[in-house]
């Protein structure tokens, strides 16, 4: 009887333990929500402020329309209508019109920022936040993207092409640790706390023109690679692809392993379809970055046009 028992309480212990291992604490409070975003710094912003010496401003958004390019199903919608009572009839002796516009849309599609509320492992979200806990129809309960203050600080560009020595990275090819710190080298760059690191593949160069190839895999970075940058103290991360990861992974039984792990793990944002083609062909490897996101009550996810600053 004690035997059975021994081992009841063994199997029951070892199940408890994997359990565990989905839950990552957070290095900033038990119950911290706002997981990167902490190194941020009124310090980082001011010196953020004085890589501004050209005064040339690069949004880093795609338009997001119709025919955007994003993954099932998502999709995207919008309806123009007349004010007043639809009919367009002018209003007021001064005969005023107008348009509204009505937009059914995912906020996954186009440039984009995941919040820590996007991905997690087995329902379990950063610092321990369980689905059922933070879910609900009506939105996120908590790590929603509209509690999050904006993310204004270095920004700074890494040019995976230059490493490989291509137009364009290969769909899967994924870059770790070791190119990432090599290119980084090459450029004359550090990664720093605080800062917002992007990468450029060449594979936003798909879209509008085969966004079948687009869509069926991506360059991207690796799971040693994203640790990396957790250890640096980064706030966010965003290349010019669909997925920021490499597609297929590098483990091919794993699906988007680097979202959570990054989001539920280390708390670090990621930001999906950064257009730095301009950027990079003006070697902006340095700048100021600047991101005011919409704030829609109980988001996990919003499209943005975040900006660089040269």
């Amino acid at each position: 009887m004690q035997r059975v028992t021994f081992i009841a309480l063994f199997f029951l212990a070892l199940t408890a333990f994997g359990e565990e291992e989905t839950w990552y604490p957070s290095k900033y409070g038990k119950n911290d929500t706002l997981g990167a975003i902490n190194n941020l710094s009124a310090d980082g912003v001011v010196k953020a402020a004085q890589l501004v010496k050209l005064g040339k401003t690069y949004p880093l958004g795609v338009v997001t329309g119709w025919e955007t390019p994003a993954y099932p199903p998502r999709t995207y919608s919008i309806t123009v209508l007349q004010g007043g009572d639809g009919t367009g009839t002018p209003v007021g002796s001064n005969k005023a019109t107008g348009n509204d516009d009505l937009m059914f849309t995912w906020v996954g599609i186009g440039s984009q920022i995941d919040g820590l509320g996007h991905m997690g492992i087995n329902h379990v979200y950063y610092n321990g936040m369980r689905a059922e806990d933070i879910v609900s129809p009506k939105g996120l309960k908590e790590l929603s993207v509209d509690k999050l203050p904006p993310i204004v600080g270095r920004g700074i560009l890494i040019d995976m092409t230059r490493y490989y020595e291509t137009e364009m990275l290969e769909a899967g090819t994924a870059y770790n640790s070791k190119e990432i710190q090599e290119q980084a080298s090459a450029q004359g760059i550090e990664i720093e706390k605080g800062d917002v690191v992007l990468f450029y593949t060449g594979w936003m160069n798909l879209q509008g023109v085969d966004n079948t190839r687009l869509m069926s895999g991506a360059p991207g970075l690796g799971m040693d690679g994203a640790e990396f940058l957790a250890e640096k103290g980064i706030v966010a991360v965003g290349s010019d692809t669909w997925g920021l990861e490499a597609v297929p992974a590098e483990n091919p039984e794993e699906i988007f392993p680097v979202h959570p792990l990054l989001l539920a793990k280390h708390g670090i944002y990621i930001l999906e379809n950064m257009d730095v083609r301009e950027l990079a062909k003006d070697e902006g490897w340095e700048f100021m970055f600047v991101l005011g996101q919409p704030r829609f009550e109980g988001s996990v996810q919003a499209v943005i046009n975040p900006v660089a600053i040269r």
